[in-house]
């Protein structure tokens, strides 16, 4: 994103997990800007301060732990009425010492779902989602006329998948929507519908949104209970699905594809500097597949997505 910048703040925060898999926040003093909001433990960085070291000194002031080891997971741009903050989010992956308030901050361990009890930060919602979200999602063939989706769903339930997106160009009855729902249910995992039509009242776990259907919004257009997921194809969609509190964007085609020769590829370079712009999880989307996996991670992308196996 581009923003008319006065006042530039540089940040970095860390995030420390628990033997539980629970995340450390803390509390904003009340001597701070927005005080009593909850956020990930971090600061400034001083002049002349690399980004790691940075974060070694805020760490070891704030909780009174040393960073053994340290991981760049995100990097994302807030824009303030005042100040825009720079923030680069690291996973700590090794620490030494038991963390604790050492400034009078009040701390918590958290699970993600407990986080939405917590008045958080504004960047927040997006660190979540990178957290939270998979490296990969299915993408249900657009052929809804036998039972060969519901059993694809199966398989591919079995094979690890965590979230499927149910897609088709035309309506589909209700009764096989809530079908699929059911199944996913029964397996913890998410489901995403992508059909015309949308009442955003349907059952499931969330929408995405098609370009021309998120172009035509000004605002989300579904609660924040919900996930919200759109597909872009530059640099402009990918800002306005921002602009429109998505929580996540497909960007396609990386690759040339037999189902669209008509659509040049965009190319891994331009996907990369799309990704390096956008503070959404991004998913790669045309002619993925497991092998590009680590290759899509390397760019900054959150992950992969695809109908074949992913």
């Amino acid at each position: 994103m581009s923003f008319n910048k006065k006042i530039v703040e540089e940040v970095v925060v860390g995030i420390l997990l628990n033997k539980n898999g629970e995340i450390l926040i803390a509390k904003r003093r009340n001597n701070q800007f927005m005080p009593g909001y909850w956020e990930l433990p971090g600061g400034k960085i001083e002049v002349g301060e690399n980004k790691k070291s940075g974060l070694k000194r805020e760490l070891f002031e704030e909780l009174g732990v040393t960073v053994r080891k340290s991981s760049l997971k995100h990097t994302m741009c807030h824009k303030y009425p005042d100040k825009v903050v720079k923030l680069w989010i690291y996973n700590v992956d090794k620490f030494s010492g038991e963390p604790s308030g050492q400034e009078g901050q009040d701390t918590s361990w958290c699970s993600l779902d407990q986080l939405k009890k917590y008045k958080l930060l504004p960047t927040m919602r997006e660190i979540i989602h990178k957290i939270s979200l998979p490296k990969h999602y299915w993408i249900t063939p657009d052929d809804h006329h036998s039972e060969s989706v519901i059993e694809n769903c199966r398989e591919h339930i079995i094979a690890g998948t965590k979230i499927i997106q149910l897609r088709s160009k035309t309506s589909l009855d209700q009764s096989y929507i809530n079908k699929i729902y059911r199944l996913c249910q029964d397996n913890q995992i998410s489901l995403i519908l992508n059909t015309p039509n949308k009442t955003y009242q349907e059952l499931c776990d969330g929408w995405h949104l098609t370009s021309d259907e998120m172009l035509s919004l000004k605002e989300r257009p579904c609660g924040n209970n919900k996930l919200l997921g759109v597909s872009t194809h530059n640099a402009l969609e990918a800002e306005h699905a921002e602009n429109i509190s998505a929580d996540y964007i497909s960007l396609s085609p990386i690759n040339s594809t037999p189902s669209h020769t008509h659509i040049s590829p965009l190319g891994w370079q331009a996907a990369s500097d799309i990704i390096s712009k956008s503070n959404l999880p991004v998913y790669l989307l045309g002619g993925m597949s497991k092998e590009m996996l680590d290759k899509a991670l390397n760019i900054g992308a959150q992950g992969i997505a695809g109908i074949g196996q992913i």
